[in-house]
């Protein structure tokens, strides 16, 4: 059977709350900051077939359209989906009226260092096991370490041993933000992003990294450059 359509959905909106301009502030030497890098990201895979910059934010859309590519729609998201206050499952509602794909890559600029290979591996890793019974794939990465609860208890430790080694704690698995990827009828029917049965993808720390705060942009360009130098 032919692979079916593999949309990538990517939002972005006016008004960052956290970073002043964080997604269209120059990145990296990167002019078009975290859009402009993102939008090279997804052209540069071979298993997307169609990219939805999906905005309300006129520079965002402004650095966008530099990209001559048939994959890329760009559509103005509505204001009322475009708010802090937007409740999310409404806007999930929103995805599957803008594309005809099978299946959803929900994905963000402020993870800058998750590229093509990361998104090619996923997507192949997706479409492996959907005979498995998965109807959707969340990366996420590993977490061991000593997790306390308020009341001070610990609460990823399922042995005897008070002090177990941190390998041997239950694993936890902090959702990235790199990609949400599931069929159309996790959207449309369970009108979520992940399904019921979703298959956790787990991914190094570094290529995870996501910018919420002004310290995380400053961190993401140093690695960014270490990584791929200059752009």
């Amino acid at each position: 059977m032919a692979k079916e359509k593999v949309s990538f959905y990517l939002p972005t909106r006016k008004g960052s709350e956290r970073v002043f301009n964080k997604n269209t502030c120059p990145f990296a030497d990167i002019e078009g900051g975290l859009v402009e890098n993102k939008v090279k990201q997804l052209l540069d895979t071979k298993l997307i077939d169609e990219i939805i910059f999906s905005s309300n934010d006129e520079t965002c859309m402004t650095i966008a359209e530099k990209f001559k590519d048939s994959r890329l729609k760009i559509i103005e998201r509505p204001t009322e989906l475009c708010l802090s206050s937007t409740n999310l499952q409404d806007l999930i509602c929103y995805v599957p009226t803008v594309t005809d794909a099978e299946h959803i890559l929900w994905g963000h600029v402020t993870t800058p260092l998750c590229g093509a290979n990361q998104y090619d591996a996923a997507i192949k890793l997706y479409f492996d096991k959907l005979d498995e019974g998965y109807d959707s794939l969340v990366g996420v990465t590993e977490l061991k370490n000593f997790l306390l609860n308020r009341k001070g208890k610990l609460i990823n430790n399922t042995s005897d041993i008070p002090w177990p080694r941190t390998q041997d704690l239950e694993a936890l698995y902090p959702i990235n933000h790199t990609m949400f990827l599931a069929k159309r009828e996790v959207y449309t029917e369970q009108k979520n992003r992940i399904g019921k049965k979703p298959l956790l993808h787990i991914m190094d720390e570094l290529h995870s990294f996501d910018i919420d705060w002004p310290d995380d942009f400053t961190i993401a360009e140093i690695m960014y450059k270490n990584i791929y130098g200059k752009k």
